[in-house]
Order: C-alpha cells, then structure tokens, then sequence
C-alpha cells in the first residue's frame, strides 16, 4: 500500500503535515493565539489564508513577531525596512490591509525602527484574523479534515 509520508491531500489542497496530524488539532479551536503559538498551526492557517488570498496578513504577523526579537541594530533596520517594502508601503508585493493613518505612521518613523514600530498594524491585522478569518478557518475543510484525522487516532 502507498503511504503519503510528506504531504496529506485535504479536499484537493496540500498540507504539509506527516501522516499524524498535530496532537494539539483540538486545542486550535479554542483560540486563534493557539493556532498562531502552534507551528503546525501556523502553517494549517498559512494554507488556509492562501486558499482565501490573503496569506499576507500571516506572513506579516509572523514577520513582525520576528522583527521584536530583534536587538542587533542593523539587523533591526534591516528587518524593518523589508517588513515595510514587503507589506506596509502602499503598492507593496503583498500589502496588507491597514488604514492610512497606520501607514503614514510607520512610514514616518521607518527610518529609526525599534522593535515595536509596527505594533500598531500588527494589532490591527490580528485582531482582522481573529474576528474574520479565524471562524472561517475552523469551518474549513483544511482544520475539519485535521480535526476528523486526529478523532481517528
């Protein structure tokens, strides 16, 4: 019999999961901090904002979860000026959906960065993916199929 070991099929969509789901499938629909603290559940929640196009607003959260670790000053700047080019900046390749004010904000302030300079867009694209892409995600056929594979343990 052939055993997938790399990827699962979910309703014609890949994951990249082993042939166990995640043992914390469950815990995922209790909050969207689980699923984002959760690798596993980062990258389930990845593919299910790819599949609604707008994989952008994790990629940013998660960037900007990178970018406050930083202490190095260059290293700083660098992550700052990419986290802007990439999401921030108005045209950016994938621009996320923040206000204006928000935007002019960072903009103004990108030539000294700190670890929180984007702080205020962040807590704007979460809060976006808690209230509105989060119920969809556990309605989805991406967290059901994880969810029914991990009831068959």
């Amino acid at each position: 019999m052939w055993k997938m070991t790399r990827r699962i099929s979910l309703s014609g969509r890949l994951c990249c999961f082993p042939e166990d789901p995640p043992e914390d499938v469950d815990a995922w629909s209790e909050s969207v901090d689980n699923v984002l603290t959760c690798k596993k559940g980062q990258l389930a929640f990845r593919q299910f904002l790819q599949s609604e196009h707008s994989e952008e607003n994790i990629l940013f959260w998660l960037a900007c979860e990178e970018h406050k670790k930083m202490k190095n000053v260059p290293e700083m700047i660098s992550s700052a000026n990419r986290i802007y080019f990439e999401f921030v900046q108005t045209e950016a390749p994938k621009q996320i959906n923040i206000d204006c004010g928000t935007r002019e904000e960072i903009a103004k302030n990108i030539s000294q960065p700190t670890p929180t300079s984007f702080d205020s867009a962040q807590k704007l694209i979460y809060s976006l993916m808690a209230r509105d892409c989060y119920p969809r995600f556990l309605k989805s056929d991406i967290y059901q199929a994880l969810l029914r594979r991990s009831d068959l343990r």
